[in-house]
């Protein structure tokens, strides 16, 4: 017999490893809500907030890929802004 505090199944992955890796090698302010979003998943889950549980975790991923996009814009600029110096600099 189900409880509502111990559901059937188990919980969505919460992809906590992608957004502490997103904290730490991207973009802090993304990761940090990517990590909270991810804490949440397993509480809801257990709370029997299916739905609430696999929206936490898609989240945590969209802010997970939204730190890593937001990084790789800010290396392209910046390897273009130093190459962009280096060719105007050579000039001279």
């Amino acid at each position: 017999m189900e409880t509502q505090n111990n559901p059937a199944g188990a919980p969505p992955d919460n992809n906590l490893v992608w957004a502490i890796l997103a904290t730490v090698l991207c973009c802090l302010p993304l990761g940090i809500v990517a990590i909270i979003k991810s804490t949440k998943v397993k509480e809801l889950w257990m709370a029997g907030d299916h739905a609430g549980a696999q929206k936490a975790a898609d989240d945590a991923k969209k802010y997970s890929m939204w730190a890593a996009g937001a990084a790789a814009i800010v290396w392209v600029l910046y390897i273009l802004f130093f190459v962009v110096i280096g060719v105007a600099g050579g000039g001279f």
